[in-house]
C-alpha cells in the first residue's frame, strides 16, 4: 500500500510530509524503525518545535517538492522522460529539508541530510534533483553546487543524473549552459542577479589545487559508504562558514566498516531520528528492517529497506535478488547489505528503544526512602577518563519471578576532558551536565578521592544492603573510603563470564542448590524486567543513550556479557544497572534468611 492509497488525496495535497508522517505513525504505510522514529519526530517537532525556534513552512515544503514535477524529467529505460514526481517518501525527505525553518531568521533548519536506502530507489536522482533545485530555484547568490566523492569517477554517476535531468527538461535546458562534451563537467546558471552560479563534481584530490578552496551552498556526497575517510566532507563543510543556508547531502547504501565515516553518520542519525542526540541541524531518513524480519522468507519486509518498492524496483526484481542468495551462501551478504540495509560486519543494539521508554520515567528517590523499599546498588569504576556510574535499586515488590524495581543512577566523569570527549562521541554531554544528568569532577583525570566521598554520602543516606562491584578499581576506592572513615557494603560481581559460587540453596534438587553471581545471569534478569515492564528507570539522556549502545558479547556457550569494546557509545550505567539487578536477586526471594543476614557484608 503506498501512502497516497492509505489516506484521503486532499490531506496529501495540503501537507504531503506531515500526511506521510501521520501514515507511518499510524501503521497504514510499512516503514522500518528508524523511518517511523523520523516520521514521529516530524509530528513531535509540529507541536514542540515552537518553543526551540522552528517554524513548519508548509508552502515552501510544496513549493519545491512541486518544483521537481514541473521542472524535471527522468531518465534510462522505461522513465526515460517521466516528470519527476516524487514518490511520497521522498516528497518527505524533500519537503522535510525545505520545509523546516528557523523563525528568527527565515533561513532553513536543516544543514546535514543523511539518507540510507537498499540500492536502486532512487538516491541518486533525488540528490540529483536537489542540486538542480538549489542551483537555480533558491536565490542563492553565486551559488557552487558539488557532487562529491572520494574518487571523479564516483562523483560524476550522481551528477551525470543531473545532466541528464537537463537534457530531459526543455524548460531547464535553455537556461542552464553545458559545459564539455562527452563528459559534461560543468553545469552553469545565471541569476538575476547576474552571477554566474555553477553545478560540478568534485573529488577528495580537488583540495590540494590551488589556495582557496570550494565555497559550497550545497555539497552532495552519493555512496558514502565507499569514502575511505572524512576527507571530502569535512573539506566540504568548511566552506559552509561563507554560506547562509548551505546543505550537506550524503546518500548511501548500508555498508560494512564500523570504522568509517558511514558508520559515524549511520549512527549519528539513528541517534537523532530517535531523540537520543538532540541535533535540529540534521535531518535522517535510515532504511532499514525490524529486529526478527526474515528478508530471505517474508516479503512484506521488504518495504522497509526499499521505500520506492513496486515504482523503481519490481517485487519480482528482488525476488531474483534473495533466491540468489539462498542459492549462493557467498552473495547473501552482500545481497543483504546492498538490498536490505544490512550492515553485514555490524552489530546489533542489544536493547530495544521502545522497551526501554517504556520502563523510563520520574524517579523520587526521598521517597523511596521514606517508604523503606530494600536497596540494592551496582557500582562501575571508570578508567580514569570516562564515566564512573553507581546505580541504586529498590526492591518495591519482591513476588518472586514478578519483582518490580525502581532506579536511579548518578554518574560522575572529569570535567576538564568533558567538552573533547563529548565532540570525540558526538554526544552533548557538557548539555547534560549543565542540566544536572551527571557530576563533573574538576581536573583531567577522575579522583578516587572524590568518588569515594560521593559513595560514601549516597551510601550513608540511602543504605543499600550490597553494592555489587567490579574487582577493578576497589584497592583505590578502598584506601580512599579508608582515610574519610567511611565504608560501603562492596560484594564482588564478576563482569565477564566467570562466576562467583555466593551460597548452596538446600532446598533445590541436588546439581542446582549453587547460587552465583555472574553477569550472564545478571543481563538475562534486567532483560527480562524491562521487557516484561517491571522497571521504572530514572530518565536521564546519558543512560537513555547508554542503553541504546550495548551490545553481547558471546561465549561458545552462548552466554552473553557486555561488548565495551565495540558498544556504539558509553555504556557505563548499564553495567551498574545490571550488576544491581543481579545481587538484588542472586538467590530465590523468599528462601530463607538472606546470605547478607546470615555472614554479614563485604565492607571495604
Amino acid at each position: 500500500m503506498t501512502s497516497l492509497e492509505a489516506a484521503p488525496a486532499d490531506r496529501y495535497a495540503a501537507d504531503p510530509v506531515t500526511a506521510w508522517a501521520e501514515d507511518v505513525a499510524a501503521g497504514k504505510v510499512t516503514a522500518g524503525p528508524h523511518v517511523r522514529n523520523a516520521a514521529a519526530r516530524h509530528i513531535r517537532d509540529l507541536a514542540e518545535g515552537p518553543g526551540r525556534g522552528l517554524v513548519w513552512d508548509v508552502d515552501e515544503a510544496k513549493r519545491v517538492i512541486g518544483w521537481f514535477a514541473r521542472n524535471l524529467r527522468l531518465n534510462g529505460g522505461q522513465f526515460e522522460g517521466n516528470p519527476f514526481v516524487l514518490h511520497p517518501s521522498q516528497a518527505f525527505r524533500v519537503g522535510s529539508l525545505f520545509g523546516w525553518k528557523i523563525k528568527a531568521t527565515g533561513l532553513r533548519r536543516f544543514r546535514r541530510f543523511y539518507d540510507e536506502e537498499g540500492k536502486g530507489n532512487g538516491k541518486s536522482p533525488m540528490l540529483g534533483g536537489i542540486g538542480l533545485f538549489l542551483l537555480v530555484g533558491d536565490g542563492e547568490a553565486r551559488a557552487e553546487i558539488y557532487s562529491a566523492a572520494a574518487k571523479k569517477d564516483q562523483a560524476r554517476i550522481l551528477f551525470n543524473d543531473a545532466v541528464a535531468m537537463v537534457d530531459q527538461s526543455p524548460r531547464l535546458a535553455s537556461k542552464i549552459v553545458q559545459h564539455g562534451i562527452e563528459p559534461v563537467w560543468q553545469l552553469s546558471y545565471r541569476g538575476k542577479d547576474g552571477g554566474k552560479r555553477f553545478f560540478k563534481p568534485i573529488a577528495n584530490e580537488t583540495k590540494s589545487r590551488g589556495q582557496s578552496g570550494p565555497r559550497p551552498h550545497a555539497a552532495l556526497c552519493d555512496e558514502v559508504h565507499e569514502h575511505p575517510s572524512r576527507d571530502t566532507i569535512d573539506m566540504l563543510e568548511r566552506g559552509f562558514k561563507f554560506r547562509k543556508q548551505p546543505m550537506l547531502c550524503m546518500a548511501t547504501n548500508s555498508g560494512s566498516d564500523r570504522k568509517s565515516i558511514c558508520w559515524e553518520e549511520h549512527q549519528h542519525a539513528v541517534q537523532v531520528a530517535a531523540g537520543i542526540k538532540e541535533d535540529d541541524r540534521t535531518f535522517a531518513f535510515v532504511c532499514s528492517l525490524d529486529e526478527g524480519d526474515d528478508w530471505a522468507n517474508d516479503p512484506s519486509c521488504w518495504v522497509k529497506a526499499n521505500p520506492l518498492l513496486g515504482e523503481t524496483i519490481t517485487e519480482e526484481w528482488l525476488a531474483e535478488q534473495v533466491n540468489q542468495a539462498k542459492m549462493m551462501p557467498g552473495k547473501r551478504n552482500g545481497i543483504a547489505r546492498l538490498h536490505f540495509c544490512e550492515w553485514t560486519q555490524a552489530q546489533t543494539a542489544a536493547i530495544k528503544r521502545e522497551a526501554w521508554l517504556a520502563c523510563t520515567g520520574e524517579v523520587d528517590e526521598e521517597e523511596m526512602l521514606r517508604a523503606g523499599y530494600p536497596c540494592y546498588g551496582g557500582l562501575d569504576l571508570s578508567r580514569t577518563r570516562d564515566f564512573t556510574a553507581l546505580t541504586l535499586l529498590w526492591l518495591i515488590d519482591a513476588t518472586r519471578d514478578a519483582e518490580r524495581f525502581v532506579t536511579k543512577t548518578w554518574f560522575w566523569t572529569p570535567k576538564d576532558t568533558l567538552a573533547d570527549r563529548a565532540a570525540l562521541d558526538q554526544t552533548p554531554y557538557d548539555e547534560w551536565h549543565q542540566q544536572g544528568y551527571l557530576e563533573a569532577v574538576p581536573g583531567d583525570r577522575l579522583k578516587y578521592a572524590w568518588l569515594a566521598d560521593a559513595a560514601a554520602r549516597l551510601n550513608a543516606k540511602f543504605a543499600p544492603i550490597t553494592i555489587g562491584c567490579d574487582q577493578y578499581g576497589l584497592e583505590r576506592l578502598q584506601e580512599n573510603l579508608t582515610d574519610i572513615g567511611a565504608a560501603i557494603p562492596a560484594e564482588i560481581h564478576p563482569q565477564g563470564f566467570q562466576k562467583r559460587i555466593l551460597e548452596k540453596d538446600a532446598s533445590q534438587p541436588e546439581g542446582q542448590q549453587e547460587i552465583y553471581l555472574w553477569m550472564p545471569d545478571s543481563i538475562n534478569k534486567l532483560e527480562a524486567g524491562l521487557y516484561e515492564q517491571r522497571f521504572l528507570i530514572d530518565r536521564n539522556p546519558l543512560m537513555d543513550s547508554m542503553a541504546a549502545s550495548v551490545v553481547y558479547a558471546e561465549n561458545r556457550t552462548g552466554h552473553r556479557m557486555f561488548d565495551k569494546p565495540n558498544a556504539y557509545g558509553r555504556i557505563d550505567g548499564m553495567v551498574s544497572l545490571a550488576m544491581a539487578t543481579g545481587v538484588a536477586l542472586c538467590r530465590p526471594r523468599g528462601a530463607g534468611p538472606s546470605i547478607y543476614e546470615e555472614r554479614g557484608i563485604l565492607v571495604i
